[in-house]
């Protein structure tokens, strides 16, 4: 991997050993296709042991898909869907998620550091009950959050106290979820159907996977027919071993969580670093493999000359810079010298 490109996204890593392996072992023989296959069924109930629960599990290509899928089949056309004004469902998907709903309308709530705030999500279901307003029927959260926060227990169940008072389901955007739980020191279960969580988005191609992600379904009534929106949104993998494989390598022996802690590990240790320097300042707390730092424009512009790739999208007069399980310690202090020679006297 170019060290130039550790810090643009955890999408920017290749699979990890574990992984690909994984995929290897599935490469032989003649086995049924579109899922009824033994890796399948094995990555399904090794999802089943991790979250100590028997959940329905759904393989899928990408973040979007399981996200939009997943949001259709807990709302109408009619209905609306809750999320922090910050959530990759609102900004980066495309509209996917009205898409494959066939229409229901996102409905932007607030909350410090990327989090929805309990009283928000309040005036949001409570704002009007009257037929012209998209009744909702929704919560998504993203753990972690777009701002690289992370949901506590507590959190999470005070959300799903409003949503179970308004009927509403939730719907978790797991896209960076291990690196989350690594953070938090619980158990998955904690962090999901325990705390009200219905439907979870778990990203396998952050965490190690060249593709996938896992659709997983704690309320098993939500999933009915889940399979035929899969097929018509062209989801439904003809040779699904090659999607379902690789997760037996990442939830065997917790790896998915030694890659979540040590991408955590290399973002605490870059923002450590970076806070030694004279007048760095953070846009957000460092609690799971994301650090979004103040640069100055120079500063910014001299990291591009230099050829580093990074994001400043996400908000405004920051720069966010994002850990893998391939981050390595000599790229954190590579990119941490370079901002150090180009910051001078000008932070």
């Amino acid at each position: 991997m170019h060290s130039h490109y550790a810090f643009a996204s955890d999408n920017t890593a290749g699979m990890c050993p574990e992984a690909l392996e994984a995929l290897c072992a599935a490469n032989e023989g003649l086995v049924a296709s579109y899922g009824d296959d033994p890796w399948t069924s094995a990555a399904s109930d090794a999802f089943r042991d991790l979250f100590e629960t028997h959940c329905d599990v759904y393989f899928v290509c990408t973040g979007t898909a399981a996200n939009s899928l997943a949001l259709a089949s807990l709302c109408a056309s009619y209905h609306s869907v809750i999320a922090h004004e910050l959530a990759h469902i609102e900004t980066d998907e495309c509209g996917a998620p009205e898409f494959f709903s066939n229409g229901s309308k996102l409905l932007m709530g607030a909350g410090e550091q990327g989090k929805l705030h309990p009283e928000s999500v309040k005036n949001l279901v409570t704002r009007r009950t009257d037929i012209h307003y998209p009744k909702p029927k929704a919560l998504s959260i993203s753990q972690s959050t777009e701002a690289g926060t992370v949901y506590r227990p507590d959190e999470i169940g005070a959300l799903g106290e409003i949503a179970r008072g308004h009927q509403l389901k939730i719907h978790m955007d797991g896209a960076r979820f291990a690196n989350a739980v690594a953070s938090l020191g619980v158990s998955p279960a904690e962090v999901t159907w325990k705390a009200g969580v219905d439907v979870l988005c778990f990203s396998g191609t952050k965490n190690g996977l060249g593709m996938g992600e896992a659709v997983i379904f704690f309320d098993r009534a939500l999933s009915e027919e889940f399979a035929y929106r899969c097929k018509q949104a062209g989801q439904l993998v003809s040779k699904m071993r090659y999607l379902s494989a690789p997760w037996l390598g990442l939830l065997s022996n917790d790896v998915w969580l030694k890659n979540a802690r040590h991408a955590n590990k290399m973002a605490t240790q870059l923002r450590s670093s970076l806070a030694a320097i004279e007048g760095v300042r953070f846009a957000q707390p460092t609690e799971a493999n994301g650090v979004f730092v103040c640069l100055p424009e120079s500063v910014i512009l001299g990291l591009r000359e230099r050829g580093w790739k990074f994001y400043t999208f996400i908000g405004q007069g920051f720069a966010r810079f994002m850990c893998s399980w391939k981050t390595r310690e000599e790229d954190v202090e590579r990119l941490v010298a370079d901002v150090e020679a180009l910051a001078g006297g000008s932070l």
